[in-house]
């Protein structure tokens, strides 16, 4: 198998346009914190026991009595955090930047696909330890499906194992906890091979054009991802020795208990904007719509932005509708965090309107009356300008500035 040819061609002499900055590091982190999220799986995996009388105190026996226990409960369960953050970053910056437009369709498509199966995973890993908050966010969220017409009671019912959550629903979340990830990671292949097939997008939104455009993956592109991979651990590992909880809620240190409900029963951060979009909508049904349509509208975002234009550099307008989406993005996840009643819900359901007026409404409309500014010739041409003075002229495509 000529693996190292294909290493050679993918990794070391890949061309990559010069002008990529450190936005586009993200790939690499999530590579590796995908690498950790399996391995401490993995590891957990043979020390936990998928069973309700036993799952809480297994967790408690591998903090405990497990060598280095702890440390693998604790990168596991921060790592699901950092790794969904990595995410969010990554997919914000493709927006920003129209890494979505032709021809990266399919690979914007595939990136959708990862989240989806990342937020399924990181429900059902949620469930695994069992306590307070793990037993009534499983009740919770696959109630909803019982709001589908028809055969949302019967799904319910299959998620369950039975009547109810208990044993049979948490050996299935375990299985599938247990399963997806290695999933997640044949999706990422494909989302790397379709990158290598129409090339990175970067921060102009123009392709390469000639040689001068691009410089080899190795070592420019390496030593910037492993820059920020290292000051990204070091984060990780700020947050595992000194706040392990600090991102987790109280409730699940108590076992979990059927008779008595949680005040305020809340998911993990990383789902608290679709949370709050979820309680915004009165109507059940409409709300586990609006819930579902919150990630799926992502994977059409190539096509609702008209504009011709990637690059939020050239697009002054769209920059100011940018922020103001990734603001509201921000606020429904403090939302989601919030009692569902007074102001809270009101302003979710004001930044819920936005959310998807954003998508349905701003990019199409945007993408036809925006006056965007000119784009350079090629990516050269663009370093060359942002290393003149100000008020130099412009340079030429090869490379002499203008008279």
């Amino acid at each position: 198998m000529p693996v190292a040819g294909l290493v050679y061609s993918s990794f070391v002499v890949y061309p990559t346009p010069r002008n990529l900055n450190y936005w586009w590091t993200f790939g690499a982190i999530l590579t590796f914190m995908l690498g950790v999220q399996i391995v401490t799986g993995v590891v957990l995996a043979m020390h936990y026991t998928p069973h309700v009388d036993f799952a809480f105190n297994s967790v408690e026996q591998i903090m405990r009595d497990v060598n280095y226990g702890w440390l693998l409960r604790y990168l596991h369960a921060n790592g699901a955090s950092m790794f969904f953050f990595a995410a969010y970053v990554h997919m914000f910056r493709g927006m920003y930047y129209g890494s979505y437009k032709e021809p990266r369709e399919v690979l914007w498509i595939l990136g959708v696909i990862i989240l989806l199966l990342m937020i399924m995973t990181g429900f059902m890993g949620y469930v695994l330890p069992w306590g307070q908050m793990s037993f009534w966010a499983a009740t919770v969220i696959t109630n909803l499906f019982s709001a589908i017409p028809l055969v949302g009671e019967s799904i319910v019912t299959w998620l369950w194992g039975g009547y109810a959550v208990g044993n049979p629903t948490l050996n299935r979340f375990y299985a599938l906890h247990y399963l997806l990830p290695f999933v997640i990671a044949g999706v990422v292949v494909l989302h790397i091979w379709a990158l290598h097939m129409v090339g990175q997008n970067n921060p102009d939104g123009i392709e390469p054009v000639t040689e001068r455009d691009t410089v080899a993956f190795t070592p420019y592109a390496t030593l910037k991802d492993a820059f920020l991979t290292i000051v990204f651990c070091i984060l990780f590992a700020w947050l595992v020795f000194y706040t392990p909880n600090y991102l987790g809620h109280s409730d699940n240190y108590i076992p979990a208990n059927p008779s008595v409900t949680p005040t305020h029963i809340v998911p993990e951060w990383y789902y608290l904007p679709f949370y709050a979009i979820l309680r915004a909508i009165p109507n059940k049904l409409l709300g586990v719509v609006a819930l579902g349509a919150s990630i799926v509208i992502l994977a059409f975002l190539p096509w609702l932005d008209t504009s011709p234009v990637r690059s939020a550099r050239y697009r002054p307008l769209y920059r100011q509708f940018f922020w103001l989406f990734f603001i509201v993005c921000v606020g429904l996840g403090w939302l989601g965090s919030k009692p569902p009643e007074g102001a809270y819900v009101l302003l979710a359901r004001i930044f819920t309107a936005y959310y998807f007026a954003y998508f349905l409404i701003i990019l199409p409309v945007l993408g036809r009356v925006e006056k965007t500014k000119p784009l350079p010739a090629s990516i050269s041409q663009a370093v060359l300008r942002q290393g003149l003075p100000a008020g130099a002229p412009a340079p030429a495509p090869g490379g002499t500035p203008r008279a």
